[in-house]
């Protein structure tokens, strides 16, 4: 028994990156891609989602697994690959951050306007949604992240095990006569794959995150988790996003697919779309409670995703800066806001932009993630496989032949997307 509760004690310690993660990855991939995915090309894309899960999987936990060891981010491991790997990481995410924020913020406005009716605002909603998340972080950075993240991504997963379930027993929607199903194998299809595999279950150079996490809970409980207690964390949240992940496009199966109803463009329609997926199997009831919950995910989401920039570009400016770690500038504590500040204007314009296309800006956002994950799986395999760890805290035989086998398959479909795309 003092085992078991001192095992207990040591997860509560460690546990917190792990949630971020999942957090930040049940937002726009599942809610939205992985309902789509369901929606218009049926249970077949299943097997996409578990292939390109179980193939990212090492690169995400490498992240964890290299702060856990060396007790630094693995942005500064980048750094030790030398500086124009450093660099080149530095423009991967200048290139992508106002785009996957912008996305995941828009997506967020449309349940934030479901929740409160607030449509009305138009593009004030989501002026009024990043100025909030700025100033939660500008605040509370990590301690009111970590606190908000845990109840409402609990409260979200029974909500969609209860639906699934439920959708289960009743069985999916009888299809329309004389409905054909979208071709996975069009150009339109083609690019939809690659946007669902894009952020499935979410971007890969979100992996840096992993490792700036775990280091900001091991300051916060003060507890140096073993390496086992970290990617044991780490390894059941993914598990979970995976999990929830097929239960999304088993969702949309059920409930649209062969219906020939068009889910909206307009990010509060979709959102609307979405409640009604729950509602019409866990019943009227259950509507606010689930609205709530799904907005709470979002904005956890959107939170997670203005700290992770942030925190990575501040980061990677104080490496590229300095030449001794241990000798960094003060002036470089104040970049965190500076570049809340930037990613907010930045993914204001993004989202002006697409103003009433939410299709089109999420797949933009995830496509360009799919192809920047090869370059970032490359770097992050040479770290952990290296000279940088020692040989008995490299990963297994079995997760290289994984990661080995990952780089091969981001890397074909990105070249294959770029040569049939350009």
């Amino acid at each position: 028994m003092r085992i078991l509760n001192k095992n207990l004690s040591n997860f509560v310690k460690t546990a917190g990156p792990g949630i971020l993660f999942a957090s930040t990855a049940i937002g726009v991939s599942h809610l939205i891609q992985s309902t789509r995915a369901g929606a218009e090309y049926g249970l077949f894309l299943i097997g996409f989602v578990i292939i390109v899960s179980l193939l990212k999987y090492p690169f995400f936990e490498f992240g964890s697994r290299y702060a856990n060891v060396t007790q630094t981010s693995i942005i500064d491991g980048y750094k030790k690959l030398g500086k124009p790997v450093l660099w080149t990481y530095f423009l991967i995410t200048i290139a992508s951050m106002f785009f996957v924020t912008g996305a995941v913020g828009f997506v967020t406005a449309g349940f934030f306007e479901n929740l409160f009716g607030l449509d009305f605002l138009g593009q004030w909603t989501i002026i009024l949604l990043f100025g909030i998340c700025v100033l939660i972080l500008a605040i509370g950075k990590y301690h009111i992240l970590d606190s908000l993240i845990k109840f409402v991504a609990i409260v979200l997963l029974i909500s969609t095990v209860c639906a699934f379930l439920l959708v289960l027993g009743t069985g999916p929607i009888e299809p329309k006569e004389n409905f054909i199903s979208k071709d996975l194998w069009t150009g339109s299809g083609i690019l939809f794959l690659l946007a669902l595999m894009g952020w499935m279950p979410t971007a890969l150079d979100l992996s840096a995150w992993n490792s700036l996490w775990t280091l900001e809970r091991i300051k916060q409980t003060n507890y140096l988790p073993k390496l086992k207690e970290t990617l044991f964390e780490s390894r059941l949240a993914y598990t979970v996003t995976v999990i929830l992940a097929v239960m999304f496009v088993t969702l949309g199966y059920f409930i649209f697919f062969g219906s020939g109803e068009e889910l909206p463009n307009n990010n509060a329609d979709f959102a609307h779309k979405v409640i009604t997926l729950y509602t019409l199997t866990i019943g009227d009831w259950s509507n606010l409670i689930i609205s709530a919950s799904a907005f709470a995910v979002m904005f956890g989401t959107i939170i997670a995703v203005f700290d992770g920039y942030s925190r990575s570009l501040q980061r990677t400016v104080e490496l590229l800066s300095t030449k001794r770690e241990e000798k960094i500038p003060k002036k470089f504590r104040t970049f965190y806001h500076l570049f809340l500040f930037v990613l907010l204007i930045g993914a204001l314009i993004v989202v002006l932009q697409f103003a009433g296309n939410l299709r089109d800006l999420v797949d933009f956002a995830t496509v360009l993630s799919f192809l920047i994950a090869p370059v970032i799986a490359i770097f992050n395999f040479r770290l952990v496989t290296g000279k940088f760890l020692k040989k008995n805290m490299h990963p297994s035989m079995w997760l290289k032949i994984l990661s080995f086998s990952g780089i091969i398959f981001l890397t074909g479909f990105a070249v294959y997307f770029l040569i049939t795309r350009f």
